[in-house]
């Protein structure tokens, strides 16, 4: 049914600019080569319970030099993965993880609470991952399209205008699920023709440890693709690295105030540019700017000419006119409203000014 309702979904796997772009992610989509994660699974990794979380990290660095070069390795049927490992790279990262949820920073916040014991911070998540629905997306950017997305409780921002906020506020119950279990909804996905995992939410970063530990039980290839607000810690960041394909990122607003004033969300230029930059190091790509009304100036402006700038006019880049009022809009009075028709075509002006060639709406 997808084909006929997104045909841009086929079209876009001839589409130069996109492959680019996305090289990497669609030979995994079409199993011309391993996602990173199944990599990650089979480069050997010499850690301890017992070392401390400074030698864990050592370690992480050290193997994230090597597993870049493994994969390119990989990918040029230049090395054959081992049948089997002891330890592994993603069994290190998980190590990591589980630490961290000792004190959580998972997200630039820095709670610091023991959500092994149930204590929850900003993002109100426990120590079990809690999924709100699972299933196939065609609603996504046409390369993603169908996308396995599993959307999963809690968020790390506070979004007046959030889409989503009976999922990223804990509105609903969500379900509990171990990472087996999780594991093989996943595999569900891509038997069913998904082209890859959508981790979302809310926000799947509060997650981060839950979703490592469910990829140690996926046993299909399957790109992995990381939707966030991008509001996530330098831990994180290196956590992903070698586990993400596709970073499909938000940048949400301008070097303004906006971002605390709408999202509580202190520092969030400061962050999410550094998060775009390491995404483009370690993985491909994908930027969503959501055009707010009254912000062009103060945010879509400056992101697209910083995206431009900083990743390159390649870089592939959703400017999305889908906003709508939604949940605490009342309260902030620019947002009480759709966006113009002006305003949309400013928006595309605004890319074509940057010098973006491979944006689309």
């Amino acid at each position: 049914m997808w084909r006929f309702l997104r045909s841009d979904a086929i079209e876009v796997l001839n589409d130069e600019m996109a492959k680019k772009s996305l090289g990497r992610y669609f030979a995994v989509m079409q199993n011309q080569k391993l996602a990173k994660f199944m990599i990650a699974k089979k480069l050997p990794a010499e850690f301890s319970e017992k070392d401390s979380l400074e030698e864990l990290w050592q370690s992480h660095s050290e193997l994230t030099e090597e597993f870049h070069k493994m994969e390119h390795e990989v990918d040029v049927e230049q090395r054959k993965l081992a049948e089997t490992v002891d330890k592994s790279y993603l069994d290190l990262k998980i190590e990591i993880a589980n630490r961290i949820m000792r004190n959580c920073h998972f997200c630039t916040r820095r709670c610091e609470v023991n959500r092994l014991e149930n204590e929850k911070g900003y993002c109100r998540c426990g120590s079990e991952i809690t999924v709100s629905s699972i299933f196939e997306h065609v609603g996504e950017e046409p390369e993603l399209v169908p996308s396995g997305t599993i959307f999963t409780m809690g968020c790390t921002m506070r979004c007046k205008h959030c889409q989503n906020w009976t999922i990223s506020q804990w509105m609903e119950n969500g379900e509990a699920y171990t990472p087996e279990g999780l594991a093989t909804e996943v595999e569900k996905l891509r038997i069913s023709g998904c082209r890859n995992a959508n981790l979302v939410g809310g926000e799947p970063t509060p997650w981060t440890e839950q979703w490592l530990k469910t990829f140690k039980h996926v046993n299909v290839n399957i790109p992995i693709v990381w939707n966030s607000n991008s509001y996530y810690s330098p831990e994180t960041t290196q956590l992903l690295a070698g586990f993400a394909d596709v970073y499909l990122l938000d940048f949400k607003y301008g070097p303004s105030e906006c971002a605390e004033r709408i999202s509580e969300a202190p520092d969030y230029w400061k962050v999410c540019a550094y998060n775009h930059l390491q995404a483009k190091k370690y993985g491909e790509l994908i930027i969503r700017v959501l055009v707010l009304p009254n912000h062009l100036e103060c945010c879509t402006e400056p992101i697209l000419n910083w995206i431009a700038e900083k990743l390159g006019v390649e870089t592939r880049v959703n400017v999305m006119f889908q906003y709508r009022p939604e949940w605490r809009t009342y309260e902030t009075q620019e947002l009480q409203r759709r966006l113009t028709r002006n305003e949309m075509d400013k928006a595309v002006r605004l890319a074509e000014k940057a010098g973006l060639v491979n944006f689309i709406t």
